[in-house]
């Protein structure tokens, strides 16, 4: 009996351990369950606030954007057709047979006359001063100008502004770009058709959606392949703007389906898609990555995103699939197979019909040139932008805020500028036989102080060395004018027909004998002050110089706007100074604008992403010379374009057009300077080798050449023949600097200021007002 008891409580005691084995089982499941319960909510929590912080706060940090000058149009301005067809065409304006929508043009040329009309619909832009709506108007251009502006009511227009040229900006440091925009800007068109490609259910998921996950997945598993996806747009947007593209269930996958809900759960379904459309990425340029839709529309089509076509449309949702497969500049086959598979959903879903299914499909692509969509199409200029920048914003601010920054660059001009030196330099390497011609030039208005073009290489979109900023070359003869205006500016003892002396000189430098000599190796003996400067003599010019004091020329030189050291040495007289193109150009608009000073400047507007005004920059003018004197000045100048060193630009450019110049050649012709203005425009070029190696080329033989074929190009004005108050015309005997007549042999018409004229006057002078000698010269003649 005892034995059967313990038998029994051995059996009781075997079966109750598993039971207490699969109760602590079980005990520890619930409480794993409940740990990766709490973690999941603890995650799901901090997922949540990710979301929240990142989709209230600022989404994006935002680029500067760097805008050109608008091109203002008004009546008698100078234009010609083709310039202003490229600016259009530039803006991304077409060329169609109406301009019933923005950005249409359509053009008229009259039979049997040079008239050309346009009738424009422009778009509208937020300027720094005002809005201008898009409006419809008319233009006529007819000679080179505006002959009329009018709208299509009939009424003349004053002013047409048309909405500038962006030329570049400064990226974030993830180098990302988009241009924001509303949904209820966007076409109807492509909010449909992005729906119907990318996620027909958009209004019926919360986030994720399992029945496309399971469609994809047995399309997928039915053709052996990746064919199709299961992420919602929503889901789309948490992996491009939360997460990368690892592909790891639990490190994206997971997340981003929590991510999708949460998002879906806080946000309405137009708050995402609106920023799904500003972040999607849809192609890259260089190092800059292009997101969103509106910035596509422009890097594709040079378009705004409301003025695309269909097809157009298409290729951008097209896009989305895969920016870099489908990228049409490198499979545009590829691309436009994408383009018309989106096409024909748009038909499936009702979207469009046949005919336009048809001619949609029929189309090009319609994308610009490679080339023209790079982020920084003149990077010499900006450059030049980003350093005055640097003076007031710090670069955090210009690469995160948005900022719209207005600059003083005209396509216009630097086209011109672009064209012309590439043309000569090639030109000039082919006659003399010679190879690695550096350029470089700067073009300002006259009066203003704008820098209109910059070119710091022969190569436009070189990005390295900036030689219009950087390169400090000596400027050789570009000095003499300021020699001369110093003379001028004592008109009790010069004026342009004073005679000095072009005989040998020489003078005592540093231990040395310096010794200049002419050009062409000759003496020119006693010769009116005005030829000196127009046929660039280095003696005469010397001698002056050193009469008048190496102290009051660096003064002058100073007051020009040369900030640098001027030393103090006879050489410095025949430009021994190294200087920039720009530090140039600064000096020679004070020449141009009539002894007024002004500061050049690259910038006219800083304003926030918003459109509120940060920082103006301000005309600043200084009357630093006389009217008088530079009137002589810019007088005698021409002289060097008519007669003496630039006189090969009048073989190009109209004899009407009165034009002011000055050659440059240093020593060896290692730099060839030209700097020359009309009543408008001042521009500045130089040529050399950057090993400062010895050049075929003088400054008439090269920059000057540059110089003219720019300017015959250019609709210019002419420089002012009406002298100030105070001075007037008269004739002036070459030979004795005194009062002459127009009969007497040698004698030239000159303006001289009436304060200070010559008291004699010359023996000839006589025969000119005697009327007996006169009657008989007339008959002898």
């Amino acid at each position: 009996m005892t034995k059967r008891r313990s038998t029994t409580r051995r059996t009781k005691s075997s079966g109750s351990a598993p039971r207490r084995g699969w109760a602590l089982a079980r005990i520890w499941i619930f409480y794993s369950l409940l740990l990766v319960v709490a973690l999941m909510g603890i995650w799901t929590l901090y997922l949540d606030s990710v979301v929240r912080s990142k989709f209230e706060g600022k989404k994006w940090s935002l680029p500067a954007r760097v805008y050109a000058r608008p091109l203002e149009l008004y009546q008698g301005q100078s234009l010609t057709p083709a310039l202003f067809e490229q600016e259009l065409r530039a803006l991304g304006y077409r060329f169609e047979g109406n301009a019933n929508t923005p950005g249409q043009v359509l053009k008229k040329v009259s039979a049997g006359s040079n008239e050309v009309v346009y009738h424009i619909h422009s778009r509208g832009f937020d300027f720094w001063d005002k809005k201008e709506v898009a409006r419809k108007f008319m233009l006529r251009v007819n000679n080179g100008s505006v002959q009329g502006l009018i709208d299509l009511a009939g009424a003349d227009l004053p002013l047409v502004r048309l909405e500038p040229e962006e030329i570049g900006g400064f990226y974030p440091a993830d180098k990302e770009d988009r241009l924001l925009v509303r949904l209820a800007d966007l076409p109807p068109l492509l909010g449909e058709t992005l729906l119907a490609v990318e996620d027909k259910h958009f209004l019926d998921h919360h986030g994720v959606s399992p029945l496309a996950i399971l469609r994809a997945a047995w399309v997928n598993a039915s053709s052996g392949g990746v064919r199709q996806g299961g992420s919602t747009i929503t889901q789309q947007l948490v992996k491009n703007f939360y997460l990368t593209n690892e592909q790891s269930i639990f490190r994206r996958k997971i997340p981003e389906a929590i991510m999708a809900v949460l998002l879906e759960v806080h946000y309405s379904k137009s708050e995402i898609l609106e920023t799904y459309i500003n972040e999607v990425f849809l192609g890259q340029s260089g190092s800059r990555s292009i997101n969103g839709f509106a910035l596509g529309a422009q890097h594709y089509f040079r378009q705004p995103l409301r003025e695309l076509d269909t097809h157009e449309l298409a290729l951008l949702v097209g896009l989305v699939k895969g920016a870099s497969y489908y990228n049409p500049w490198r499979n545009p086959e590829r691309a436009k197979e994408r383009r018309n598979v989106v096409l024909g959903v748009m038909k499936q879903e009702g979207l469009i019909d046949d005919a336009q299914l048809k001619r949609a499909q029929a189309a090009p692509l319609g994308i610009v040139a490679e080339g023209e969509s790079r982020s920084t199409t003149y990077p010499a200029f900006m450059d030049l932008v980003k350093r005055q920048l640097n003076q007031d914003y710090k670069e955090n601010d210009l690469r995160s805020e948005g900022l719209r920054i207005f600059t003083t660059l005209s396509p216009m001009v630097q086209r011109q500028v672009e064209k012309s030196m590439k043309f000569r330099v090639e030109q000039l390497e082919k006659q003399f036989k010679t190879k690695n011609v550096q350029g470089s030039m700067v073009v300002t208005s006259v009066g203003g102080g704008e820098i209109l073009a910059l070119l710091g290489d022969r190569d436009p979109r070189f990005t390295g060395f900036n030689r219009a900023l950087d390169a400090k070359r000596p400027i050789g003869s570009l000095l003499k004018p300021f020699v001369y205006l110093t003379a001028l500016e004592i008109p009790q003892k010069y004026n342009l027909g004073t005679i000095i002396s072009d005989a040998p000189v020489s003078y005592k430098s540093g231990g040395k004998w310096w010794a200049p000599q002419n050009a062409d190796k000759k003496d020119h003996g006693d010769i009116p002050l005005y030829k000196g400067l127009a046929y660039s003599y280095n003696q005469s010019t010397a001698r002056l110089g050193m009469t008048l004091g190496l102290g009051a020329v660096a003064k002058t030189v100073k007051r020009a706007g040369y900030q640098g050291d001027v030393p103090e040495l006879p050489a410095m007289l025949l430009g021994s100074i190294d200087m920039s193109p720009l530090e140039v150009a600064g000096m020679y608009h004070t020449i141009a604008a009539e002894g007024v000073y002004t500061p050049l400047h690259a910038i006219r507007e800083v304003l926030t992403a918003d459109g509120k005004p940060l920082k103006r920059y301000p005309l600043e003018l200084e009357q630093r010379f006389s009217n008088e004197s530079t009137f002589q000045l810019q007088y005698a100048m021409q002289r060097t374009l008519r007669e003496g060193t630039g006189r090969s630009a009048y073989n190009q450019i109209p004899s009407h057009i009165d034009l002011a110049g000055k050659t440059g050649t240093t020593n060896d012709q290692r730099d060839s300077w030209f700097a020359g203005f009309s009543g408008e425009h001042l521009a500045i070029v130089w040529l050399g080798r950057d090993d400062n190696s010895a050049t075929p080329l003088s400054g008439a033989g090269g920059a000057l050449q540059v110089w003219t074929d720019f300017m015959k190009q250019l609709p210019t004005r002419s420089l002012e023949q009406e002298p100030p108050a105070g001075v007037s015309f008269d004739w002036v005997d070459d030979k004795t600097g005194k009062l002459g007549a127009e009969t007497c042999e040698g004698s030239v018409w000159l303006p001289l200021r009436d304060d200070f004229r010559p008291l004699e006057s010359a023996d000839c002078d006589m025969a000119g007002k005697n009327p007996i000698k006169n009657l008989w010269q007339k008959l002898v003649n």
